[in-house]
């Protein structure tokens, strides 16, 4: 999109990108886990199987109809690399009444911290950061992790505000990529309203979803877009409790976490490319080993094609719906969070 590369930037800008990836790379195995290891120990502990998705799912464009599970954890998280400008509020609402203080956090959230909860809590290098970030994600809505400017010494990021709302159309979202890749010059209907309604569409298939994507994901993308606008780097995180999916979208792209059965074969093929007896594999890839498959974290990640990208000559062009605009890129099996040594392992699974 529009934020700056490496060599666009101060030093001092390159060291807070330095501390940013470091810190999302942190965010993500704590996402991870909040999104897809204990939604699985929710429901073995209520004595329920757990739904693997499968893997037609996850392929570019597939529809995921499925209803709602209460045990599957879903929230929204939104991580800028800078402090979102004020006069952005009539579209990411984040305002007074809803920063991450003791007070706004006693009115609003789902939950009793007043005799816990201190300011520094808030800040990604205080221990105590992942329980409030854990607390604050199931107060629904997204919550907003930024820098924080407080200190003008060095860099800082905090959790600045919870229950924030993303409330910019999608029409507008889609104007504003069609854009950019310059399927129109300036208004989303000039040519239209077959082509806005496709365009709308398209802007879904952009960021991985299926158009009929429920609001939480539609409130991600769109987000994803608002952001698209400020030259410093921004991840939407949104996990999903119809499509059982954490999903991530970043400079780099998309990714979607699940959760995925592996068969005996499978284990033993995969230990043996690691070099590890099978006993060491499950301890260190597994979540569990049942009497009929193991449960392991895959990673899909997702590439943009040339008709999803802007044209070289910058000139308009035509769209045909037809043409796929993402494409599956690396697909992996992840080591839980606590296996902070092992290295994922190529796992082909979505074209079986």
């Amino acid at each position: 999109m529009s934020f700056l590369g490496r060599n666009e930037i101060s030093w001092n800008e390159r060291y807070r990108r330095c501390l940013y990836f470091f810190l999302r790379d942190e965010l993500d195995a704590l996402l991870v886990h909040e999104s897809l290891v204990k939604s699985y120990t929710a429901f073995r502990e209520t004595g329920k199987e757990y739904p693997f998705v499968e893997m037609r799912e996850l392929k570019p464009r597939a529809r995921v109809v499925s209803p709602e599970c209460a045990e599957q954890r879903h929230f929204m998280a939104v991580f800028n690399e800078e402090a979102v400008p004020p006069e952005c509020r009539n579209h990411i609402r984040f305002f007074d009444s809803n920063k991450a203080t003791k007070e706004n956090v006693a009115s609003l959230a789902p939950f009793d911290l007043r005799d816990v909860f201190q300011q520094r809590m808030r800040f990604f290098d205080d221990t105590d950061f992942p329980g409030l970030l854990t607390h604050l994600l199931e107060s629904d809505f997204a919550v907003l992790i930024q820098r924080d400017h407080t200190l003008k010494s060095r860099y800082r990021f905090a959790l600045s505000h919870f229950h924030v709302r993303i409330d910019w159309p999608v029409a507008d979202a889609a104007e504003d990529l069609a854009r950019r890749l310059r399927y129109i010059s300036k208004d989303l209907y000039e040519k239209g309203e077959r082509l806005a309604d496709a365009l709308q569409q398209k802007l879904y298939e952009y960021y991985g979803f299926h158009h009929s994507a429920g609001g939480r994901r539609t409130a991600a993308l769109v987000a994803k877009q608002f952001m698209a606008q400020f030259d410093f780097i921004s991840t939407v995180y949104v996990s999903s409790a119809e499509a059982r999916t954490l999903y991530r979208l970043s400079e780099s792209g998309i990714q979607k976490y699940v959760l995925i059965p592996i068969t005996p074969k499978d284990l033993r093929e995969l230990a043996r490319a690691v070099g590890m007896r099978e006993k060491q594999f499950v301890s260190t890839y597994l979540l569990e080993k049942t009497p009929h498959y193991g449960v392991g974290i895959f990673l899909v990640t997702y590439k943009h094609n040339e008709h999803s990208l802007p044209p070289a000559d910058g000139k308009l062009r035509e769209l045909n719906a037809d043409y796929s605009w993402t494409r599956v890129d690396l697909q992996l099996l992840v080591p839980p969070p606590s296996s902070k040594d092992a290295r994922p392992i190529p796992y082909s699974r979505v074209y079986m």
